[in-house]
């Protein structure tokens, strides 16, 4: 029987973490194939994955003189490795534990003759037990997963939405495999303070890649709330940012995660969700702006 559409479906976090924490790591993988095919981009911009009308894809990458892309079906629960010479193989995402998913996935690199070495342990997390050792993570709840990704749709029409009001530099709308986040950051000219670093098995030099310039950050993920949460934070963090005036409740700032939170069920719940959700952004993005003075620079909007 076919599920029902739902663009703002119900989300509690405890009824699929266990398949949510899999998934990561299954996309991590796939991510790190686009890593290590494609060239560096500033920000880490050319590791991304992205929504797309089935679920999430690498987009096109360069493979010798192929290209390849590789496509998380969440409708028809497969990932397929599609060549431009016509070559496809396909996986069942289906209950499995990363260790399998990790042999069946190079084996088909191979088999397309795909000469591509990647790291082969997960990043930013603190469990970093290999890809083939590991048989702990075997969730997969198909309908969490078609669940999440409709979720992941309306999360990026908004954010879409939010990117194209800004006249300045803005980073696409994209999905993070190290954090499992759909993010959108948006930049004032300037350059930013060495980042710290500190990031779970993630070393410190990616970090100051990735915050080599003062930005404005908002996204979505699926944790930080019951049912997860948009998220918005600064980098620098401006004095007086986390309790400006214009962001208003129902959003808040979580001391713990250093960031605003504007949690997901109430946004599902309203009657008008991606109104909610742009308010949000809009209000966090002033917030920087302002206690950032981003006036003093052109690129502000």
């Amino acid at each position: 029987m076919e599920t029902r559409y739902d663009a703002w479906p119900a989300l509690p976090v405890d009824s699929w973490s266990d398949t949510r924490d899999t998934v990561q790591l299954w996309t991590q993988i796939v991510g790190k194939t686009r890593l290590a095919l494609g060239p560096d981009v500033n920000h880490w911009w050319g590791v991304p994955l992205y929504v797309d009308a089935r679920g999430l894809t690498t987009s096109l990458m360069a493979a010798g003189t192929r290209g390849l892309e590789i496509r998380f079906d969440f409708l028809e629960h497969e990932l397929l490795l599609l060549g431009t010479d016509g070559s496809a193989r396909r996986m069942n995402l289906e209950p499995r534990t990363v260790a399998d998913f990790y042999a069946e996935y190079t084996g088909h690199l191979t088999d397309l003759g795909i000469d591509v070495d990647i790291l082969g342990t997960p990043v930013e997390l603190p469990d970093a037990t290999p890809f083939a050792e590991d048989i702990t993570h075997s969730s997969y709840d198909a309908d969490a997963m078609t669940r999440f990704w409709w979720s992941l749709v309306s999360a990026h029409r908004v954010l879409s939405r939010f990117r194209g009001e800004f006249r300045g530099k803005s980073s696409p709308v994209h999905f993070f495999w190290g954090a499992f986040d759909l993010a959108v950051t948006r930049f004032s000219g300037r350059s930013a303070p060495q980042h710290p670093g500190g990031v779970p098995n993630c070393p410190d030099w990616v970090m100051h890649e990735a915050y080599s310039d003062e930005v404005s950050s908002a996204g979505y993920w699926p944790g930080g709330a019951e049912e997860g949460a948009f998220y918005a934070y600064a980098y620098p963090h401006p004095d007086g940012y986390d309790t400006h005036p214009a962001v208003e409740a129902p959003a808040y700032w979580d001391t713990a995660l250093g960031e605003y939170v504007l949690p997901y069920h109430l946004v599902r719940q309203a009657p008008d969700p991606d109104a909610m959700v742009l308010k949000f952004l809009e209000q966090t993005h002033r917030a920087a702006a302002e206690t950032g003075r981003w006036d003093q620079v052109k690129s502000s909007s």
